[in-house]
């Protein structure tokens, strides 16, 4: 029998990935403080392909739409804090999740199956990008991920196809757009319900899927959220890039005493997923630390102490606060986007300063996009109750 490969040997693997995690708005504000300083420090514009999940994919369908013409290696985006950071703040300061969940209550819609992530498609491309996936750039490569819920594995949208390795490959239709792409890989269950795909049996060829009634399956292909498969967004990149940069945003997971007959069912669910996020996690840091791989890991449940820095938020304040944010897509306070944009651009900083410093081409001097919001006693107060989640969510 021949060995496993878990990926290409180091000589055979190429370029800089970025994987963007999924967890809502949360870790989308996150994702863009670690990018603001990967660009002060001209590492971002060396990433030639981003990998996205779910709220990850919202900030780089963000970025696809912002920065048409990527800094060729070294060079930085002068004007990210006009061009990026601003518009992506008041982007995620309205609610964008109520108003496509409650057009599933409207009588006429009780029969019509994926209508809230169609009117979520639809909000994504009024407010968030109008490109087609055809319309991504070449460089960076682009790659949103989600769940295929028939064949159970990642599906992958990109300039040039679309698809996964059990159902097939092929090009993207020419009207599908990128707003699609985020709707899929950031419809999360049970909220959302799978967005059908439509798709006709021929359009995808080359998979491993052999069933007869294969043809049937790929006909009534459906979608969940990217990160019920793979929320670090690792599965498109982690055989062939030479350098991996994940950031992570994802939900910690909870601590509770038995919950009841009902919420029981969902804490197995919840436990199940966990394990398997927790073993992806701990192989990519096992990775990163013997030199199997190159690269850094820095999430929103860490702390810049623990990288050796002495700029960042305490680690009792990270774990009681700052890492149970709610997962959401309603709206954001400014503290909770701005003390979120903090962390993110901080832990960035500690992280490839210990993991990956080869890869930094400027010598731009720390400078925290809130500093305001540095304080820890203030950061406590102003983010109370930002765990919660409701059902009509924050406005």
């Amino acid at each position: 029998m021949a060995a496993f490969v878990p990926h290409e040997p180091r000589r055979q693997r190429q370029g800089v990935a970025l994987c963007l995690s999924g967890g809502g708005f949360r870790a989308a504000v996150f994702h863009l403080g670690a990018l603001r300083r990967l660009n002060e420090l001209g590492i971002l514009s060396q990433v030639d392909v981003i990998s996205s999940v779910s709220g990850g994919s919202i900030f780089a369908a963000h970025l696809a739409e912002r920065i048409p013409i990527w800094p060729e290696a070294g060079d930085t985006v002068a004007t990210w804090d006009e061009v990026v950071a601003a518009p992506f703040r008041s982007f995620v300061q309205r609610n964008r999740r109520t108003g496509p969940v409650l057009r599933r209550l409207i009588p006429t819609n009780w029969t019509r199956p994926g209508t809230a992530i169609e009117a979520l498609t639809t909000l994504f491309q009024r407010e968030l990008t109008r490109l087609t996936l055809s319309e991504l750039p070449q460089r960076p490569r682009f790659i949103f991920s989600a769940t295929d819920m028939t064949f159970g594995t990642n599906w992958i949208f990109a300039r040039d196809r679309i698809g996964n390795f059990q159902a097939g490959y092929g090009s993207p239709p020419p009207e599908w757009t990128v707003a699609r792409a985020v709707a899929a890989s950031s419809c999360f269950p049970p909220v959302f319900d799978p967005m059908p795909l439509h798709l006709e049996p021929h359009q995808l060829r080359g998979g491993s899927a052999h069933q007869a009634n294969r043809d049937e399956l790929v006909s009534r292909l459906s979608l969940t959220d990217g990160g019920v498969y793979d929320n670090l967004g690792l599965e498109p990149i982690w055989k062939t890039a030479q350098i991996v940069l994940v950031s992570d945003g994802g939900a910690p997971f909870g601590h509770e005493s038995d919950p009841g007959v009902i919420r029981r069912l969902f804490r197995y669910t919840s436990i199940i997923g966990n394990q398997a996020a927790a073993i992806r996690k701990r192989w990519l840091i096992a990775a990163l630390a013997t030199g199997r791989l190159e690269g850094a890991y820095w999430g929103v449940g860490s702390a810049a102490e623990q990288q050796g820095a002495s700029q960042g938020y305490p680690l009792d304040l990270v774990t009681d606060v700052i890492a149970n944010v709610r997962t959401d897509l309603d709206a954001f306070s400014r503290a909770e986007i701005s003390v979120l944009e903090n962390h993110g651009y901080l832990m960035a900083e500690a992280t490839i300063r210990r993991w990956s410093p080869h890869l930094i081409r400027s010598d731009a001097p720390l400078a925290v996009p809130h500093p305001n919001w540095m304080d820890g006693e203030r950061v406590r107060n102003a983010l109370t109750g930002s765990d919660k989640r409701t059902f009509l969510g924050r406005w």
